[in-house]
């Protein structure tokens, strides 16, 4: 933590009164922040219509969730060192005029590289954009009034999931202007412009007198060594593993090796590392790292296989999808209103080991439902485990991050803090590439069992229609595979073209009709086999949650720092 200046600070240096515009700032750099959590959430509701519109196979679709993600991560940690050095407003105007762009460049993708990239920019910005909405926060508002804020804050960011939900089924159904998807992105046009506008006029500018200085070469090794693990794991099972994908992923441990290095040398030559090494030494950081990675993977890939289950699974439109995904953000909101105000102080770690467990309960009763009910499964029976996973969630996210920094020291908590948003954000790219290789990898191989589960009811409906119901059946159950296996739904394998033999007219609307109901029994499958790896990694994840401070508190990192004789930057 370093002493800021601002503009308008006098000439003794004496910071100016509390800014009476605060509070509109404030509102400011909140709706810019909702932007940003309405577009990770909303994508997941409209990635099959993304999907259909664009033709794009579901590497490509990984990538859209992805690239967003990773792009956050690359310049998480970079642009809160920018906003120091250059000026908080300055950066925060940047990002949002960025984002805008980006989100521009998405609604009007014309194929899924162009989306792929104008995502990985977007997500770039906001990496840029959101580390000053916390610090401007943090150098806007005295002491006694930030943990009010910060409780906006977090319940912006709560509704901001709800909404992301609601307001992408809402859009898609919509079909505004014949634009299907498109929407979502051009929404944030106008909502930037408009903070932009709002921000230049309201948002006083700070920097800070003793900013530590840009690592770029570390941000190069590191995002450089995600990608190479990324990467290969993303685009490996479309291309049956080829030997790169496997060289690529073992060269990504040399390159972290080679960024441990090079931090090491910057921290005895330069400093202000990109990575602060030493933390490492402290047991309660290194276990909640690894933790909180693992916590990330296991719900990157529930959020993006629950959308593919509902959508092309079960056939809901994405306005049904979104409202029953809703159960989720409220039992999450609950979860965490409780965690820090309720459970944390009284129990501590408990509550953070009590929330992995219920959120792999979630999944478990997710599982039992969706395979009690099958494809017919209806809305009102997913509310139940969408709650209980939700809270789960929320009682481990809530107090997560303050009980990995408990015995931090509190000159590189900012670094900590900074490190623990990355991993976040690599955790869920992760994610989303590791459920791909499990949920699509099933879906091809077990295609039989959804043949299996109707065969009998298409036998039947082809003796009735006085058609010989054997190579008919061993044709379907080809087409059915064939179909598993291909990368991009939207394609109709040669298996599954149209037969021009006599009687065809009456084959092929049954066909049709049980060859969706086929793919509904995979989907279901799959998701199941999806859901059981998250429960798997969650009961590691509680487990590893043991060797966390037993106590759970959150810190007052400003009277620490003066109880150091660090200066310590007052509202403005």
């Amino acid at each position: 933590m370093t002493h800021d200046t601002h503009a308008g600070a006098d000439a003794s240096g004496e910071a100016p009164p509390l800014d009476p515009r605060r509070w509109l700032a404030l509102i400011i750099v909140l709706v810019a922040g909702f932007m940003d959590m309405l577009d990770v959430t909303i994508v997941n509701v409209v990635i099959p219509s993304i999907q259909k519109d664009l033709h794009a196979d579901y590497t490509q679709i990984e990538w859209v969730v992805a690239g967003y993600v990773l792009g956050f991560a690359a310049l998480l940690i970079t642009g809160g060192r920018l906003g120091d050095i250059y000026g908080r407003k300055k950066m925060f105007l940047i990002g949002v005029a960025g984002f805008t762009i980006a989100s521009t460049l998405c609604g009007v993708a014309s194929g899924p590289g162009m989306l792929i990239g104008a995502r990985f920019f977007q997500g770039a910005m906001a990496g840029l954009m959101v580390p000053q909405i916390l610090a401007i926060i943090h150098v806007t508002f005295p002491s006694e009034e930030r943990g009010k804020v910060l409780g906006i804050w977090g319940g912006v960011l709560g509704s901001a999931s709800v909404a992301g939900l609601i307001v992408g089924g809402v859009l898609v159904d919509a079909n505004i202007a014949d634009l299907e998807w498109r929407p979502i992105f051009l929404v944030n046009i106008p909502v930037g412009i408009g903070a932009l506008i709002a921000a230049w006029f309201f948002v006083r500018e700070s920097k800070s007198a003793a900013a530590p200085k840009l690592d770029p070469i570390g941000v190069v090794i590191a995002v450089t060594g995600i990608l190479m693990l990324v990467y290969p794991l993303a685009e490996g099972r479309a291309l049956d593993w080829p030997a790169w994908t496997f060289f690529l992923m073992g060269g990504s441990v040399v390159v972290f090796g080679i960024l441990v290095a090079f931090e090491r040398y910057r921290t005895r030559t330069v400093g202000s590392p990109l990575v602060v090494l030493s933390l490492f030494k402290e047991r309660a950081f290194t276990a909640g790292m690894l933790v909180w990675t693992l916590f990330w993977i296991a719900l990157g890939g529930f959020f993006l296989v629950w959308t593919l289950y509902m959508q092309l699974g079960l056939g809901w439109s994405p306005m049904r999808a979104g409202l029953t995904g809703a159960a989720f953000a409220v039992g999450a909101a609950a979860g965490s209103g409780l965690a820090v105000e309720v459970f944390t102080p009284r129990i501590g770690r408990l509550t953070l080991i009590g929330g992995a467990l219920l959120n792999a309960l979630g999944f478990a009763a997710y599982i039992f439902v969706a395979h009690h009910y099958g494809p017919g499964i209806p809305s009102w029976q997913m509310i139940a485990p969408l709650v209980v996973t939700g809270f789960g969630f929320g009682l481990v996210v809530a107090p997560m991050i303050d009980a990995i920094l408990t015995k931090v020291p509190a000159k590189d908590a900012g670094s900590a803090s900074g490190l623990l948003g990355t991993t976040q954000q690599v955790g869920m790219a992760l994610g989303v590439a590791l459920v791909g290789v499990l949920f699509f990898g099933h879906l091809a191989d077990d295609s039989d069992h959804g043949v299996d589960k109707v065969t009998p009811a298409l036998r039947q409906e082809l003796v009735t229609a006085g058609v010989p119901a054997d190579g008919v059946v061993k044709g379907f159950r080809a087409c059915v595979h064939d179909r598993s296996a291909e990368s991009d739904p939207t394609k109709v394998p040669a298996s599954c073209q149209p037969s021009s033999v006599p009687g065809a007219d009456k084959v092929q609307p049954i066909l049709t009709e049980q060859g969706q109901k086929a793919v509904s029994h995979n989907f279901v499958k799959s998701f199941d086999l999806s859901l059981w790896y998250g429960v798997g990694i969650l009961v590691l994840v509680a487990l590893g949650m043991f060797a966390l401070p037993r106590e759970v508190h959150a810190r007052d990192l400003d009277a620490e720092l003066e109880a150091l004789g660090e200066p310590v930057a007052r509202g403005v």
